[in-house]
């Protein structure tokens, strides 16, 4: 992690702290997150454990080898290589391969469709929206009655694609490729867990539905996931890869943000717009103060500043201009007890750390207040 105050042009996300839940590709996410220069905190919600010795996959191979489908639906890259190297160290691998060469193959987007060709099979279509729910559009346009229909699986639920089919008079064999597990170690989950409920994320992303079930099922198991859904609600932005991926929360009552394109470089360009444009900016002692996770930008510079004076700066950002007394300054610190000399001490702090005392007004007596530009004070006089 690069030094951000070494770096006048400090990127679109310096001063946010952004959770990483995925197992899968999850350096490749925190990589292009911290290039834009946020804090990442990663915790992979689950992991992936393939079914190579699972007898369940074997037996749905076996089944299909002998008695072939009319279609067989490829879901995922990654999926569909675990399949046939799960069948060739059965030693069913070529008999598989034969069978998917005389079936129409369908593969959901271009990694998908790389993955069946460097196989050395041909898919019959793919579509150009890498959804699954154009897949369905065409298999029901085309009529499924009394079709055979595999349908690769990679722990990921497909809503309604199956019973659509079903419904629609086909047979459908699923054929699970992976698995989804807990975590071997919950401590990161449990570590990025309390920094969400101390709104310590300013967001949290999620590149699976599985990934989102897990953490608020551990949220469940620690009691917490009321609380957890609060900071999701109103102050930690839940950024999902796409609409499946978001159902877990959706359930809840979360609503989530998503790109247009299902891919992780559109997710972090989501972020760069979303996190920058819920920032606080308000016009102080003639600066531009732009109040972001635990840094703030002055006139465009960016200056971390420690929690404890991210915490009075927000409680003096919640009425910009009003004086906040020093009672209530201390509340508003972290475990600093009863003490109102803490208010002082952090308060120093804070104005060392934004490079301009004059931001925070001392009132004699009754507390601090931010140094509100005259013109503005109508404009937030109630807020």
């Amino acid at each position: 992690m690069y030094d951000e105050q070494q770096r006048p042009d400090h990127g679109p996300l310096s001063g946010f702290t952004v959770g990483v839940t995925a197992a899968r590709r999850a350096d490749e996410l925190g990589a292009l997150l911290q290039r834009r220069g946020a804090t990442v905190v990663h915790a992979p919600a689950l992991r992936i454990v393939p079914l190579a010795d699972d007898g369940e996959l074997l037996t749905a191979t076996q089944e299909l080898i002998d008695d072939a489908p009319d279609v067989v639906v490829a879901t995922t890259a990654i999926g569909f290589r675990g399949w046939v190297e799960a069948a060739d160290g059965w030693g069913l691998g070529e008999e598989l391969l034969a069978r998917l060469r005389g079936v129409e193959l369908l593969a959901r987007g271009p990694k998908v469709k790389g993955a069946v060709r460097a196989q050395g099979l041909t898919e019959e279509w793919s579509p150009s929206s890498e959804s699954m729910a154009e897949v369905l559009d065409r298999l029901l346009e085309e009529g499924v009655e009394g079709r055979r229909i595999a349908v690769q699986l990679h722990g990921e639920p497909l809503p309604g694609f199956v019973e659509s089919l079903r419904a629609a008079g086909a047979e459908v064999v699923p054929v699970p490729v992976y698995r989804w597990m807990p975590p071997e170690d919950i401590g990161p989950v449990d570590r990025l867990l309390d920094a969400a409920l101390t709104r310590g994320l300013d967001a949290v992303t999620f590149t699976s539905a599985p990934a989102a079930a897990s953490l608020l099922s551990r949220a469940q198991d620690r009691g917490l996931r009321p609380e957890l859904l609060a900071a999701l609600h109103h102050d930690v932005l839940p950024v999902c890869v796409g609409p499946v991926t978001a159902l877990p929360l959706q359930a809840h009552g979360i609503d989530t943000v998503q790109p247009e394109r299902f891919r992780l470089g559109p997710l972090v360009q989501l972020l760069c717009q979303e996190l920058p444009g819920r920032a606080r900016v308000l016009p102080i002692a003639g600066h531009r103060v732009e109040i972001r996770g635990h840094a703030v930008l002055v006139d465009g510079s960016l200056r971390p500043v420690p929690p404890a004076g991210m915490s009075l700066l927000r409680a003096l950002a919640r009425r910009p201009g009003w004086v906040v007394a020093r009672a209530e300054l201390l509340r508003a610190l972290p475990g600093s007890g009863r003490d109102e000399h803490a208010v002082e001490t952090a308060m120093a702090r804070l104005r060392t750390a934004l490079g301009s005392p004059k931001l925070i007004q001392t009132v004699v007596k009754r507390g601090y207040r931010l140094a509100l530009d005259p013109a503005a004070d109508s404009k937030y006089a109630d807020a």
